[in-house]
């Protein structure tokens, strides 16, 4: 199972404004250039993050992008979820309706329960957890490369 560079990329720009929160909107072109991606793209993948509510867009010479919530109040779970979907590795764990086997089918239930453990990753980890290990991340490797 793969994400797309659409979800990837997607959580990227909602971690940049996470970890920037509480400074004001941030311009696309400075996400765009700081997690390589171009700006155009981005915009397009803000575009649905705006429809369902988790950034907002200001308008005018300070404007940009921000979180409409705190990030402590916003899971990966939900990100993921309208940039890419569903995170059920086939269909039918969704839909039993389009086999006819999926009553029978002991991979259907490997699936499932592969579906709820990404889930459960994803349910329980908010861009405030992401933001809090990118700066230790961050300050870790500058320890390392300032002995």
């Amino acid at each position: 199972m793969r994400l797309s560079t659409k979800a990837e990329y997607g959580l990227r720009a909602m971690l940049d404004l996470a970890i920037r929160s509480g400074e004001g909107p941030v311009l696309v072109r400075e996400i765009a250039r700081r997690q390589g991606f171009s700006a155009r793209y981005l915009e397009q993948l803000l575009l649905p993050l705006k429809a369902a509510g988790l950034v907002r867009a200001t308008r005018g010479a300070h404007g940009g992008f921000s979180l409409a919530r705190s990030p402590s109040e916003i899971n990966l779970s939900e990100i993921i979820q309208i940039m890419e979907g569903s995170m059920a590795p086939v269909e039918c764990v969704d839909d039993a309706g389009v086999c006819a086997r999926a009553d029978l089918c002991i991979t259907r239930e490997i699936w499932g329960e592969m579906k709820r453990a990404v889930d459960g990753v994803l349910e329980s980890t908010t861009l405030q957890d992401l933001a809090d290990r990118q700066k230790r991340k961050e300050q870790s490797a500058e320890a390392m490369y300032n002995i």
